[in-house]
């Protein structure tokens, strides 16, 4: 990847994944968060191991950061994005869209 898609990934990472480390560390401790989302096979979501991901890559060095979490990165932004448009109505507090938005590291009422 180029220093510039680098650049513009981390910018709209930085922008979209909009819970600290400790927040979405303690997120994805919780039973609603390893609940929501797609499982495959019973176990963990996509979404979960996603938030794994989000959380070494908010805890590095940019200077640390692989191709692969750049790659992460921008699948993360993607997905978030398409979820913030898909949007329900009415409350979301303790909807099953914002709980996968959070494993993806992006708190709707944030």
């Amino acid at each position: 990847m180029r220093d510039d898609e680098k650049r513009e990934t981390r910018e709209a990472f930085d922008e979209l994944v909009n819970m600290t480390p400790s927040a979405l560390g303690d997120w994805l401790d919780t039973d609603a968060s390893r609940a929501a989302g797609q499982h495959g096979d019973g176990g963990e979501s996509t979404g979960h191991a996603s938030g794994r991901h989000i959380l070494d890559i908010l805890r590095s060095k940019r200077s640390d950061l692989s191709d692969e979490d750049y790659q992460h990165m921008r699948k993360v932004v993607g997905y978030i994005r398409r979820h913030l448009a898909q949007r329900p109505s009415g409350d979301v507090r303790d909807s099953r869209w914002r709980h996968s938005l959070m494993n993806w590291g992006h708190d709707p009422l944030g």
